[in-house]
């Protein structure tokens, strides 16, 4: 059987971490921030988690997962 095939799209927006958890970068850094409270920006600036719902769907868009 042929191996799937990476998408290529996904795989530049999402990344594993060491214990197997998706992340991606925060939306809504790029402008309009100078009206953000401090707290706000500080959190922009981490990456988030993918909500668990949506992990089945990108294991297989990313198969080496």
């Amino acid at each position: 059987m042929p191996k799937k095939k990476t998408h290529k799209a996904s795989s530049k927006r999402f990344k594993i971490s060491a214990r197997g958890k998706f992340l991606k970068r925060t939306a809504g850094q790029d402008h309009f921030n100078a009206r953000e409270s401090g707290k706000t920006s500080m959190a922009k600036r981490r990456d988030s988690t993918i909500a668990d719902v949506n992990v089945r769907a990108l294991r297989k868009l990313i198969p080496g997962s």
